[in-house]
């Protein structure tokens, strides 16, 4: 395994580092300002957003997620994996600002290999433009939809259409005005086997019958997009808006989430860095029992075991990012659920830590680093609770010793 970084990836990260001198940050600190007095709305984006896209677009820093010379930077998961974490130290501003942010790129990654012409010219290429933006429906209020044996939402065949019914909740950038398609996943046979039971189709977020709710709130936090209740009272699609055929809705998930694990957790531990990095800063600028609290042994002590902590999650997600690249999604489902406990877990352990050392001001507004560690907590439920990946690592351990 070799994680030297290629020479294109080494061009884009000085390029967007320098872009997020340039722009994010400072863009950042004047949004923060304004939400000091009360003029931000969380849900939709802010008005600098759009010039950073410009910016963005205009250098060249657009859809790197996505491994495609025509639609994408053509950049493998151990190319992109530095450039997510880069993005993940302003992460409500950075991944958005170069169309790399969830739920969009796992949608254009869905489209991108299974969708139809038509699908790609309606949907994929507006969302590759940063013309629109999307949701993902999945999660369901009344059943545990970590195993998704449980979904109860239907996707029923009705002549030349699809009827779909039922109650989504934490679809994430269903809020917003900009986000005009969702992809719901449903039931199309109940009596066919567990994996071949669900379907992924398109429905747009104005077709008659579809109902957003309400937004809701993580630790407090309106995050862009929102993450929204929706219900679909038998909302009529044409049967052309099916993705990749009937009962194909668990293959097609099993393709979307790998790559995006990466990109979750390499946003994490860009996460971690930015915290580690707040955290050194308040140590050496503040004094208490006579010295400063970088001279405390217990801080040194925090300061070490964050970067012990973020440099191993670092090398399990590189290595797992290396897998998907070179073996595909399925050989790399244990290697994945690590990455997906530990990086979380790390950057959790890091923020925590980091809001000790700042004190009262670590639980206020004033730094970001309350947020983050709502984001991080969130993330040990999102894509999967840790527990259903642990599950995957103890049962390979099982079957390695039977």
């Amino acid at each position: 395994m070799d994680f030297s970084h290629s020479e294109r990836s080494q061009r884009y990260q000085e390029q967007l580092l320098t872009f997020m001198d340039e722009h994010v940050y400072p863009a950042e600190a004047a949004i923060d300002e304004r939400r000091h007095q009360g003029g931000v709305n969380p849900i939709e984006a802010p008005p600098e957003m759009a010039e950073l896209k410009r910016i963005a677009k205009e250098q060249g820093l657009w859809n790197l997620f996505l491994p495609d010379d025509e639609y994408g930077a053509g950049l493998s998961n151990v190319e992109y994996a530095p450039l997510a974490e880069i993005m993940g130290h302003v992460i409500d501003l950075a991944p958005e600002a170069t169309n790399c942010s969830a739920p969009d790129t796992g949608n254009m990654e869905v489209l991108h290999l299974f969708g139809t012409p038509e699908q790609k010219e309606r949907w994929l290429i507006p969302l590759l433009e940063g013309e629109i933006r999307s949701n993902f429906g999945m999660t369901e209020p009344a059943v545990a939809s970590s195993d998704p044996r449980n979904l109860e939402s239907s996707v029923t065949r009705d002549g030349d259409d699809y009827i779909i019914s039922g109650t989504k909740w934490w679809s994430t950038g269903a809020m917003s005005k900009d986000s005009k398609v969702t992809i719901f996943m449903g039931v199309t046979d109940p009596d066919a086997a567990p994996k071949e039971r669900f379907s992924m189709i398109l429905v747009p977020m104005d077709a008659e019958g579809v109902e957003v709710v309400r937004d809701l709130p993580v630790y407090g936090y309106h995050h862009r997009g929102g993450h929204a209740e929706v219900v679909y009272h038998d909302v009529r699609v044409p049967a052309t808006n099916m993705i990749a055929g009937p009962g194909q809705g668990y293959m097609i998930a099993q393709a979307r989430l790998g790559p995006g694990r990466v990109h979750h957790t390499m946003r994490a531990i860009g996460q971690a860095e930015r915290a580690l990095s707040m955290m050194v800063k308040r140590a050496k600028s503040r004094t208490a029992f006579g010295s400063t609290i970088a001279d405390k042994g217990v801080v040194q002590d925090w300061i070490a075991e964050s970067r012990l902590r973020i440099d191993q999650a670092r090398l399990l997600v590189l290595r797992a990012a290396w897998l998907i690249d070179t073996q595909g999604n399925r050989a790399a489902r244990q290697e994945v659920s690590a990455i997906k406990v530990v990086a979380p877990r790390t950057a959790l352990w890091v923020i925590d830590k980091a809001i000790q050392v700042h004190g009262g001001m670590g639980v206020s507004d004033d730094t970001p680093l309350a947020g983050m560690w709502a984001n991080m907590r969130t993330l040990q439920l999102a894509d999967g609770p840790d527990e259903v990946h642990k599950m995957v690592l103890a049962r390979r351990e099982l079957r390695a010793e039977s």
